[in-house]
Order: C-alpha cells, then structure tokens, then sequence
C-alpha cells in the first residue's frame, strides 16, 4: 500500500463517520422538531380550556417531570455503548432488568402512599377531584420505564427507532388530549390523559425495539465497579436536568397562578430551542462512550460544540424577533404582554445552558467525574439564589442565565484540562 492510500485510508473512515453522525443527528432533529410541535400543539388548547384547569394541568404535569428521565436514559446510554464496545452484553441484560424490576417496585410504593394520601394531595393541590391524580400514577410509571429502554436504544445507537418513540409519544398527547378536550370536556383530566396516551405508546417502542439487549441470558456483575460509573452520571445529568427545568417550580412558589402561567407559556417557546439542539448531543454521546473505552481519539466533540452554539444562538435571535407574533398567535390575549417582555430573557438564558449540556456530555462519556462536585455546588447555589431573587419573573431568568454561564464556565476549565492532559 502506497503512503497516500495509508493516508487517506483513516481520512475515509473520519468522513464516514461524520457523515453517519450528521445524518443521525438529522434525523434526531427532525424528530425531535416534529415531536416538540405536536406537544407544543397542546399549548393551543389552553384557549379552550379554564386557566384554573391549565394552571392544574402544569402542576400534574410537573409532578411526572421530577422522574430523572435524563440521567436515567444517560446511565443506561454508557452502560449500553460500553458493554457493546468491551463485549459484555450479558452483564447488561442482568443491569436492564434488575433496574426494570427496581423502579416498578419503587413505584408500587409510592403509589399506594399516594392513594392512601389521595383527599390530602387533592385538597393541597386544588384538584378538585382525584381523577387527575389516577391518571397521573401510571404516567409516572411510564416516566421511569422510558429513560431505561430508551437509554439501550441510544447506547445501541438505534437512533431511528429512539427518534421514533419521541414522535409517537408526542403523536399520542397531542392527539389525544385534542379529542377529549375538543369532543367531551376541556380539563386538565382530559391533557393528563393525552400525556398518559403518549407515554405509553413511547415506551412501547423503547421497550419493543431493545427487547435483544433485555432479553438476553444474564451474566452477574461487579456492582462497585458499575456503582462508581453510575452515581456520578445520575448525580451530574440531575444537576443539569435541574438547573434546566427548576425555575419553573421556583416560579410556582413566589408568583401568582397568573404570572405562572405567562411564564409556562414563555418557557414552552424558549426550550424549543434545546429541540433543535439536545439530538447533537444525544448522539454524540454513545460515540465518544464507545471511542474511550477503545482509546480512540475523535475532534466530534468540537464540532457538536460549534454547532449547537450556533443553532442555539440563531434561536434565540428568532424568538426575541418573532416572540411577540408567536405568543400572539398560540396562546390567549392576556398571555401576552408578560409574555412576551419575559421570552428574550428566556430564550437567551437557555443558550448557555445548550452549550453546558454538549461539555457535560463530553465529559462524563470521558468518566471526567471531577466536574461533578463543583456543578452540583453550581446548581446549589443557584436554587439557594432563587429563595433571594425573585423580585420579578425577570429577575429570575437573570439569575437562570448568571447560574447557566457559571456551570458553563466549570464544564469548560474541566474540558480544557481534559484536552490538556491529552
């Protein structure tokens, strides 16, 4: 073989691979973008139904949003790509099911504590009836199941099939929650219905599509071994996870149910833009697992960077343009005004906070778990900072972006070390 064909042999293989990369990413997008429009089409149907209602759908809603579906799905995203790239398949068969069995029987208990408290949850919640809160225990259920199977899928790289579990649960609330507020009564029972619709028909798929990985004989394995992998993902990804979606819990605390919706209304267009982002991630993130315990070396993670920054930013300046017409056209005319003096804060908040999830990932595929203290002291500082500053709905979006740039600035002193010590 000449010195050229040895050359641009590894060059092919680069290319190949950032094609397949960009093309899976695509396709993530484009399922997360139809996906998040079909969810986000539930937000139309607050037109249609009492603010009351809404106001008790966002809370039931919140309540399955507590599940740490993100570290969960990332814990079992490395556990499947490493086990592939180090042939221990049958170790994680016996991981996948112990886990299944372990969360459902979590479940079990917390739902007969629920049932058993139901008229003191209905009364301090407002619910008005229990109905809600029925419906929202096996959405729970589903919450738990889904980061597990579909974390296989991502770790598998089954990017097709882990795209189209996210389209079918949007499929399902959307449509669902349509017909039953449209057709029979506009309620919070009837979204929460529609949520439960989607769940399931996602965790169908995930659990249908990795049905191999879960179903093959089980080997035993070293629990300290694959604790010392697991906390610090499930303890960093939660941290994120928080810092990403606590604001709005805050939010519920120290305003008026009011001021909370128009700030849900603000939040639901501003994390859109992680629609168009977060797939760059998610598929990175197997790869660069499976490169490090082959000790092969990739530039990907740099170029994911550069392109969420970019995307991220371009969203952002589309939403502080086109804000006030979209909030115009999708949600009531008293959302308005808040609304749209809240989403430029927001949709700028939420670019840093895009580009700390691209570092962390990077990070902890790596096993750098040093990052892990000091952003769980970020992310604790930060909700300290919230029970301060919450003068206005924009003070807390300032704060959001002051904490997202911090936690950006520890990902990456601890990003630049990692490529020093490279």
């Amino acid at each position: 073989m000449s010195v050229q064909e040895m050359t641009a042999a590894p060059t092919a293989v680069k290319e190949k691979h950032h094609l397949a990369f960009f093309r899976q990413s695509g396709w993530l997008m484009i399922a997360n973008v139809a996906g998040g429009m079909l969810m986000w089409g539930v937000h139309f149907l607050a037109k249609r139904i009492p603010e009351e209602e809404y106001g008790i759908f966002g809370t039931l809603l919140a309540v399955t949003m507590v599940v740490p579906a993100l570290p969960l799905q990332m814990v079992f995203a490395q556990q499947t790509a490493k086990a592939l790239a180090t042939g221990r398949e049958r170790e994680l068969s016996g991981m996948i099911r112990l886990m299944w069995m372990g969360l459902t029987a979590l479940w079990i208990v917390f739902a007969g504590v629920a049932l058993f408290k139901q008229a003191w949850i209905v009364e301090q919640w407002k619910l008005g009836s229990a109905v809600g809160l029925w419906i929202t225990l096996p959405t729970l259920l589903m919450a738990l199941w889904t980061p597990i199977f579909g974390g296989v899928l991502q770790g598998s790289q089954n990017f097709l099939w882990l795209g189209w579990s996210m389209i079918f649960n949007a499929m399902g609330r959307a449509f669902l929650a349509a017909a039953l507020v449209l057709l029979v009564v506009g309620n919070a029972v009837s979204l929460m219905t529609g949520v439960l619709a989607g769940m399931v028909a996602a965790a169908v798929v995930a659990v249908w599509q990795s049905k191999p990985f879960w179903s093959a004989p089980i080997a035993s394995f070293d629990w300290r071994s694959l604790l010392k992998q697991v906390l610090p993902l499930m303890i960093g990804f939660t941290a994120f996870q928080f810092l990403f979606t606590a604001d709005t819990m805050f939010v519920k605390a120290y305003f008026t149910k009011d001021e909370t919706a128009f700030y849900v209304s603000a939040g639901t267009l501003s994390r859109a833009l992680m629609w168009l982002v977060m797939p760059l991630a998610t598929v990175m993130f197997p790869r660069l697992v499976h490169s490090a315990a082959k000790s092969e070396k990739t530039n990907l993670m740099g170029i994911v960077l550069l392109g969420t920054a970019v995307l991220a930013a371009c969203g952002a300046i589309s939403l502080t343009v086109l804000g006030p017409f979209i909030v115009k056209f999708v949600f009531k005319p008293s959302y308005v005004e808040v609304a749209t003096k809240v989403l430029p804060w927001y949709a700028w908040a939420m670019l840093p906070i895009a580009m700390t999830n691209v570092l962390l990932n990077d990070l902890l595929a790596h096993s750098v778990y040093r990052v892990v203290l000091p952003l769980v002291a970020v992310v604790g500082a930060y909700a300290f900072a919230l029970t301060r500053f919450h003068a206005s709905l924009i003070q807390v979006l300032q704060t959001l972006g002051i904490f997202g740039l911090l936690a950006l600035a520890v990902c990456a002193w601890f990003s630049f070390g990692k490529r020093k010590r490279n």
